[in-house]
């Protein structure tokens, strides 16, 4: 089966900080923006994230919108996208809000982390491993059996530059928000990785759009600009 069209999605502040260094979740969307990261959701047949965003941010990761679940179990899917999770140690809590909302949940993790998880879940999530280390290409391979057409990765740090580095991207949404953050140790969209391009090779830029205070670019990472 093919693999999934990876999007990867972000905000992120003018100098790409993706939170700042307090307790409380940094908000960079507005409210118009957040409605268009739930269509995007309810457009996905899968959505990711990564387990330290999990952690952090304990979202419940829905589809909020009740005509958008209506009109995806129109169209013969289950009102939820199936919900993804990555991590290599396997150290995620039962409790977390991500396991007890929304549809069909997996959860990819390594050989040693695959019994501690199981147990951990008992049945709130299917439980796979992709051997000794976190593998994303088999991840993806696995997602493609499942029947997963569009995957929509939300985070974090790690998992954004797993996924980039290794050439598995075919689009990404970053919104930036009018804020600078400037905090030592805060979290950035991308971490230092060897990126398969040139540091001089240009992405095609495929839409730019005002959303309120905020400003949406959708570039395509595996084709190269023609500018």
């Amino acid at each position: 089966m093919p693999r999934p069209y990876v999007v990867l999605k972000v905000a992120t502040s003018i100098d790409g900080y993706i939170d700042d260094t307090s307790d409380s979740r940094l908000m960079l969307s507005n409210a118009e923006d957040f409605d268009r990261v739930d269509q995007v959701r309810a457009d996905s047949d899968a959505i990711l994230i990564g387990a330290s965003t999990m952690r952090a941010d304990n979202p419940r990761l829905l589809v909020n919108s009740e005509e958008r679940r209506a009109a995806r179990e129109a169209a013969g899917n289950p009102a939820y996208p199936l919900k993804v999770t990555v991590t290599k140690s396997g150290g995620l809590d039962a409790d977390l809000k991500f396991w007890h909302y929304g549809g069909d949940k997996v959860a990819y993790t390594t050989d040693a982390g695959a019994e501690k998880l199981r147990a951990r879940l008992g049945q709130l999530a299917e439980v796979v491993s992709t051997g000794e280390d976190l593998d994303f290409g088999k991840i993806l391979d696995d997602l493609g059996e499942r029947g997963v057409g569009r995957l929509l990765v939300e985070g974090g740090s790690q998992v954004h530059t797993a996924f980039l580095s290794q050439n598995l991207v075919d689009e990404i949404n970053v919104v930036v928000a009018p804020l600078v953050v400037g905090q030592a140790g805060a979290p950035r969209f991308l971490n230092p990785a060897d990126y398969p391009w040139p540091t001089t090779r240009r992405m095609t830029l495929a839409e730019t759009r005002q959303i309120g205070d905020v400003v949406l670019m959708r570039f395509l990472p595996k084709q190269e600009s023609d500018a």
